[in-house]
């Protein structure tokens, strides 16, 4: 098989297709403090500053040999941008929306601001995107991420309120959620426009907040829409223990599911019977944080073992990683490639 550059094995492994090697493509985030003290791009600037986002986001080629390239770190850019308000921290800690204050109370509310995409927590995220494709063009494919509705609905009606309206009131819910996919596809195709080759949807109905078959009441038709609409290959996020609606998730049409280390490997790949791929599972709060690159290394193999398509943490990584754990993940799919060729 001809060698593949990053950008090509990253669409071959959404596309179930055959690659020479598999790929580490991280959709969510792999900001570190050392990585911020590496090329002076520290938080909250590296989120509201293209130049410093681009520079933060460019080390997982320079410093991880990664074979994509993801410039958003949170998941506050648009809820920024809609009017929540905000708690930006510092380079330790990630922004936060402070959600003891909801903007929004009924789905009548929802409206998109007329500047929405020229709001600097929002623009900040394309322009990133256009210095990334200039530096790197077509040779590592760019990952973008727009918020699903799910998610931006905990930002701006709060969590509890709009989980408990969802009992009391699914029809609300309902108009609420399609309300508010406009957010999602103004911003996913903007960053499309500026040069993302990838589009991450978190969308966080939680395995421990909602169901399997909530997933499917909600979410299933919104998320097969969006897979038909937009022209790039979508990896859907969703954290926690999420294999009850893993089934669902892989009749959407999506190209990817990003998975979370409380799913086995094995026991996702089961689940979604090859009709989508899989980005995971390298467990953040112990192995990457805590434990030591043979570890790292282990759970790689595991993943490998399993077919997974491509590796990368399970979400967005502990702040304080040590970047020698994940120059680990790129080694272990090396030695694992090394181990069974022979």
């Amino acid at each position: 098989m001809k060698e593949m550059s990053k950008k090509e094995r990253v669409l071959a492994a959404h596309n179930r297709q055959d690659f020479p090697r598999t790929p580490v493509a991280n959709p969510t985030s792999v900001a570190t403090v050392e990585m911020m003290d590496l090329v002076d791009a520290p938080f909250p600037e590296a989120c509201r500053s293209a130049e410093l986002n681009a520079k933060l986001a460019a080390t997982e080629i320079s410093q991880f040999d990664f074979d994509s390239i993801a410039p958003y770190f949170s998941i506050i850019q648009e809820s920024s941008a809609i009017g929540c308000e905000m708690q930006w921290e510092q380079k330790d800690n990630w922004p936060t929306v402070r959600m003891s204050n909801p903007i929004w109370k009924t789905a009548s509310d929802v409206k998109v601001p007329s500047n929405f995409l020229d709001h600097p927590d929002v623009k900040v995220i394309t322009d990133s995107i256009r210095i990334l494709k200039k530096e790197f063009g077509d040779e590592v494919p760019i990952i973008g991420k727009t918020m699903g509705p799910w998610t931006l609905a905990y930002h701006v009606f709060g969590v509890e309120t709009f989980l408990l309206g969802s009992v009391d009131n699914p029809d609300e819910t309902a108009e609420a959620l399609e309300k508010l996919c406009e957010f999602t596809y103004l911003f996913g195709e903007a960053q499309i426009d500026a040069g993302a080759d990838v589009l991450t949807v978190p969308d966080h109905a939680t395995g421990d907040l909602v169901s399997g078959q909530y997933y499917q009441k909600f979410l299933q038709d919104i998320h097969t829409e969006m897979a038909e609409r937009f022209s790039v290959p979508l990896i859907l996020h969703i954290c926690g223990r999420t294999v009850d609606r893993m089934p669902f998730i892989a009749e959407t049409g999506m190209h990817a599911f990003h998975f979370d280390s409380k799913n086995s490997p094995q026991e996702a790949m089961d689940a979604v019977s090859d009709k989508i791929a899989l980005v995971g599972n390298i467990n953040n709060p112990e192995t990457l944080y805590s434990k030591d690159t043979e570890d790292v290394k282990k759970e790689v193999f595991e993943c490998l073992n399993a077919g997974v398509q491509l590796i990368a943490p399970e979400c967005a990584i502990p702040l304080k990683t040590k970047a020698e754990n994940l120059i680990a993940i790129t080694e272990g799919i090396s030695d694992w490639v090394a181990e069974t060729q022979n």
